[in-house]
């Protein structure tokens, strides 16, 4: 291959880069693409779920916290 690695680089560091990105983050890559969910609708879950946070304040029973965090999420189901 010319003296390339796989990844078409010649530069050793590039190619250590590349090599340890895809050991790391192997699995987030395969689900972004399963899930096709964007950064700003998981923002938008994530304030939702901050925001029930703040309003049970003082409640101790995590499976109601639960309960009321689906119940937010209605029909909101991910499809594979």
């Amino acid at each position: 291959m010319n003296g390339m690695s796989l990844n078409g680089s010649k530069v050793e560091e590039i190619t250590w880069f590349a090599e340890n990105q895809n050991k790391r983050y192997k699995d987030g890559i395969t689900n972004s693409v399963i899930y096709r969910i964007r950064t700003s609708v998981l923002e938008g879950i994530n304030n939702k779920i901050k925001v029930l946070k703040r309003i049970a304040f003082g409640f101790r029973d995590f499976e109601y916290f639960f309960l009321r965090i689906k119940s937010a999420f209605k029909g909101k189901e991910l499809t594979v």
